[in-house]
């Protein structure tokens, strides 16, 4: 066991010391109660931040403000050094931001007692008064000038200055200020470093102090994280947006605060962190053979012959088409994505007889040829199921299936079993799509037989009922999922990078490529036993689209999605899928 962290006091400071940070106080009334300010610096003096002492816990029917704050309460124990900072709410009968810091970090977590329906947490800042007469919101100061988001966006900027917002999380789409749901949920994990932006790829060098969030999944009630500046200050906020209740006490996910050498190791200490926690699985399900095999997915190649809406080109006819052109160009994936849509409705799953009159054959045609075949799954769409298995509005619509109806859950059971076993469609497995539309809102209900799982929470249970029922099904199935988070390491067997995006915050043009290697080390860090879907969606030009080609090969597997042409003025030729058929090679070659 490693010896705690010293702890001294002086008339005018008290300090933490480790070999790695120091966390320093004024004490008495003209010190924390009067200013709410801890002084977390690194191990040589210098200062990382001004680390907000006030936090809140908000509920539907109270703005949670301190009143006044007590003088830290310090504990020591064998490995760490514990400070509780009580404070006092009209809207929790009592409440206290614990920092325990230990030798390789500060971990915060804030405990209410009471009664409430919770909705936004704040930490490193929150709602108050002080004696001062200051009131309003109060936020942590960082002596940092880069901040490091492991999510694609949209400028794409994994790097960005200190005072950019960033929100990670399961609620997005391609409208403005939503496109940070790629990776729904990312590595719920960011970290500041000491030297200005350079590029939104390059981390600028070290050190860097990672943040990060841990607690069990379960427990992971919200819809988003954000960091949320403001000129010179910013906090952490989580959205659970009035879903979950406290009768009692209640105790928040935990912050950690940790110095690193890079960002990288922000996310792989991360990952450890929720590994020795419990919170996440050590490794991933071992691979089938076939798993591995290059995918061609239907949908590029769907909206590049346009004509018609992308969705109403998945048709049985239009894929044999498709594969009779990568036939006569040599390429033979070994699985085969049917992408949207080949369901007549999203959420009862059963197959478009009109576009698809025989799945079930075309399928087993797929299977004598030796490839196995995949069906695109769109999550939560509750198109055609009964409002009583459903997250639904105040008009009482539907808005997305409920993981916490056990009727639904029931019902989604059964539609794997009929997709995947050999009485009925006998297909191979799913790759998941739009996990970041996850219901969110503080007026959206739950089916009347919930338990109201929300945020990330339900999301996970969604992907696991899914997973297990595919598992029992045919044990070898295949589930693709974009969640990039290691709690839901289990549940996924494969990681999809998902689509690619366009600018970056100068407006200027970013390499698909480049975007595919940072995802890639995201991944590889918080998931580094799982293989990798390297998805090939959407591509600006041909040329663009042949590097991305040849990148796939070393990052993952290989997926094809564009056969006849990238857009209407670039046709794909006899020689561009050579070139696909090399990589292809080249990587199977690899494999040996």
């Amino acid at each position: 066991m490693s010896s705690a962290p010293s702890l001294t006091s002086a008339p005018d400071r008290i300090t933490v010391r480790t070999p790695s940070y120091s966390l320093s106080w004024k004490p008495g009334p003209d010190g924390l109660r009067r200013s709410p300010y801890f002084e977390l610096s690194a191990a040589d003096g210098t200062r990382w931040m001004r680390l907000c002492a006030l936090s809140s816990a908000h509920t539907r029917t109270a703005r949670d403000e301190s009143m006044r704050h007590h003088e830290p309460e310090v504990a020591t124990h064998d490995d760490a050094i514990v400070i509780r900072v009580r404070t006092e709410s009209a809207a929790w009968d009592a409440r206290v931001l614990e920092l325990r810091c230990t030798n390789d970090a500060v971990e915060l977590t804030l405990e209410a007692h009471g009664d409430g329906d919770l909705t936004d947490i704040t930490i490193l800042g929150g709602d108050g008064i002080l004696p001062t007469g200051a009131s309003g919101v109060f936020r942590s100061g960082f002596d940092a000038q880069s901040l490091y988001v492991p999510s694609p966006t949209e400028p794409v900027a994994f790097v960005r200055p200190i005072w950019s917002a960033a929100s990670l999380g399961v609620v997005g789409d391609a409208d403005p200020g939503r496109l940070n749901g790629v990776f729904s949920p990312p590595p719920l994990a960011i970290a500041f470093g000491r030297a200005p932006v350079t590029d939104p790829f390059t981390p600028p060098p070290g050190p860097w102090l990672a943040a990060w969030l841990r607690d069990d999944v379960a427990n992971l009630g919200f819809t988003t994280m954000r960091f949320d500046p403001v000129d010179d200050g910013a906090l952490l906020r989580l959205s659970f947006e009035g879903h979950t209740a406290v009768h009692g006490v209640w105790r928040s996910p935990t912050v950690v605060l940790s110095p690193v050498d890079a960002p990288a190791q922000a996310l792989s200490g991360y990952r450890d962190d929720l590994v020795a926690h419990g919170f996440a699985p050590t490794a991933a399900h071992t691979p089938s053979p076939w798993w591995l095999e290059p995918l061609f997915c239907g949908w590029g190649a769907q909206v590049a012959r346009g004509g018609a809406p992308a969705p109403d080109l998945c048709r049985q006819d239009i894929y044999d088409e498709f594969l009779a052109r990568l036939t006569a160009a040599a390429l033979d994936p070994g699985t085969i994505v049917i992408d949207d849509r080949w369901q007549a409705q999203y959420g009862t799953a059963e197959p478009d007889t009109d576009a698809w009159p025989d799945m079930r054959g075309w399928i087993a045609r797929q299977h004598e040829l030796g490839r196995r075949v995949l069906l695109w799954w769109k999550a939560w769409d509750p198109a055609g199921l009964p409002a009583s298995e459903c997250v639904t509005d105040a008009a009482d619509r539907p808005v997305a299936v409920d993981p916490g109806s056990p009727a639904y859950l029931r019902r989604l059971d059964s539609i794997v079993d009929r997709l995947l076993s050999p009485g009925g469609l006998n297909a191979d497995g799913f790759k998941v799509d739009f996990t970041q539309r996850t219901p969110s809102g503080t007026m959206l209900r739950s089916a009347p037989d919930s338990d109201g799982v929300w945020g990330i929470a339900a999301l996970h249970r969604l992907v696991s009922r899914l997973h297990g029922a595919a598992k029992r099904t045919k044990p070898d199935a295949l589930v693709i999922t974009h969640t990039v988070h290691p709690s839901f390491g289990d549940i996924a067997d494969m990681i999809r990078t998902n689509d690619v995006l366009e600018h970056d915050t100068t407006g200027a043009p970013v390499s698909v490529a480049a975007q595919l290697r940072a995802r890639h080390e995201i991944i590889a860090a918080a998931l580094p036993h799982h293989p990798v879907d390297t998805d090939q969606w959407p591509m600006p030009n041909r040329d663009e689209w042949l590097d991305y080609a040849r990148t796939q090969v070393g990052l993952g597997v290989p997926a094809l999605y564009y056969i006849e042409q990238v857009s209407q003025a670039e046709p794909i030729d006899a020689e561009h899928l050579a070139e696909i058929a090399r990589t292809w090679s080249d990587y199977r070659e690899s494999r040996r």
